[in-house]
This record gives C-alpha cells, structure tokens and sequence, in this order.
C-alpha cells in the first residue's frame, strides 16, 4: 500500500492520506460511541 503512495507522488500525499484516514476513523469510532 505504501509503494502506491509512495511510488508516483511521493510522500506528501501519503502522509496527508494517512492523517485523512486517521480523521475519517475517528470520525466513526466517535460517532459509534455516541449513538
């Protein structure tokens, strides 16, 4: 999975769609808990 991020664009995008995924994670854990 890293080298298709790593790969073409380079380690920008993949840092800025790991924090993306860690939010969107968040996000749900965060919404299970409350409903």
């Amino acid at each position: 999975m890293s080298n298709v991020y790593g790969g073409g664009v380079g380690t920008g995008f993949s840092s800025a769609g790991l924090i993306l995924v860690l939010f969107i994670l968040l996000v749900i854990v965060s919404k299970g808990v409350l409903y």
